[in-house]
């Protein structure tokens, strides 16, 4: 699963929807969701990826671009 994985994250824009999937209401079934992937066979390595490692990364990457833009970095 790791190639999907390093490219996907968790969404929690819920506001404005007019249909949810039972059992995905709002955030707090995150840790639901988390579980039954884990036991469809995702590693624990994964599910810390598209549960926000992958989001630090790209925001980790956007702020280094940013830097070398703007001189910061030099």
């Amino acid at each position: 699963m790791s190639k999907g994985s390093a490219r996907a994250g968790l969404g929690s824009d819920f506001d404005g929807i007019p249909t949810y999937v039972d059992g995905l209401e709002d955030v707090s079934t995150f840790p639901a969701l988390l579980s039954e992937l884990s036991r469809r066979g995702w590693s624990d390595e994964d599910l810390r990826k598209v549960a926000g490692e992958n989001l630090l990364r790209v925001m980790q990457d956007a702020e280094a671009v940013a830097s070398r833009l703007t001189g910061a970095g030099a």
